[in-house]
């Protein structure tokens, strides 16, 4: 339903934009400059594209997980860890109102975890053989509540949706662009030419380095939010003791596929500019969130 409902609305968003351009005649003042674009069949083009591959990423997001980090199912505990691990899982996952989710360990020495998949009631979550060695069971609990409450808000679903919606219209203004050029720079009356597709490509990678900034500001804000749900599921105290054990391990690498960092808990701290492009918030501001939350 999080799914239909989202598409919906962005579906509509399309239409809006759409009519939008007609009535400010954008179409009729292109192609008076020489510019001949359907823009409501380029939009729909591209929202196809847009979303075609952002939708197969989150389908495919559990295997793709499973064979990045190597991560092991736990289909029967071996040990007891193994079985407290299932066990808090389960217990935490009631508590959230969702399905019990597939829980698997990868190895990393590094301190992280991470929730994927694209129904609520069929996740992924998966924690790192050097977290669970070395933080104690309530800071484990705490972090396996974060990546639950990633998994009770549907933080898959919606960041795979806005790159969606942020994908279309890359594509979407990158040929505009490079179809104006190619028309009014170029002067190429019929087809495209090759400053079509050279400017298209660097638009293309202009405009989504720039679209990407919002990808990133929505992650963080999300990590507030799972924060959030952490200290509501294992209590207020214990998700700020497990982000400080996390910033005493922040120098260790996080080792997490790309693709995978923005469901992980932990990422080491950047700052400047470099600071728009992380997927997750200073965990010193996490900690005060929490602290005057």
């Amino acid at each position: 339903m999080r799914i239909l409902l989202f598409l919906a609305t962005n579906i509509a968003v399309l239409v809006l934009v759409s009519l939008v351009f007609n009535l400010l005649g954008l179409e009729g003042i292109l192609a008076a400059n020489g510019v001949d674009l359907n823009l409501g069949s380029l939009l729909v083009f591209c929202a196809v594209f847009g979303f075609g591959g952002s939708l197969i990423s989150l389908f495919l997001s559990k295997w793709m997980a499973k064979r990045g980090t190597g991560t092991r199912i736990i289909d029967t505990p071996r040990t007891r860890d193994e079985q407290w691990l299932v066990d808090t899982v389960g217990e935490l996952a009631r508590e959230a109102g969702i399905g019990m989710p597939e829980v698997g360990i990868f190895p990393s020495d590094a301190a992280n975890a991470f929730a994927t998949g694209w129904n609520r009631n069929a996740a992924l979550v998966a924690v790192s053989s050097g977290l669970l060695q070395r933080f104690s069971r309530e800071e484990t609990r705490a972090v396996m509540a974060h990546e639950i409450g990633h998994v009770a808000n549907g933080d898959m679903v919606t960041l795979t949706l806005i790159q969606g919606v942020v994908n279309t219209f890359v594509l979407f203004f990158a040929r505009i662009i490079g179809h104006t050029v190619d028309r009014v720079v170029f002067k190429t009356e019929r087809g495209y030419g090759i400053g079509y597709y050279v400017v298209s490509f660097i638009a293309q990678i202009v405009l989504s380095i720039l679209a990407s900034m919002i990808v990133f500001w929505f992650s963080r804000w999300r990590e507030y939010r799972a924060d959030a749900a952490g200290a509501s599921l294992a209590g207020n105290a214990a998700m700020i003791g497990a982000l400080q054990r996390l910033r005493a391990e922040q120098g260790l690498p996080q080792d997490l596929p790309g693709e995978l960092t923005a469901f992980g808990i932990s990422e080491q701290l950047k700052e400047g500019l470099s600071g728009l492009f992380r997927s997750h918030p200073p965990l010193e501001d996490r900690i005060r969130a929490l602290q005057q939350g």
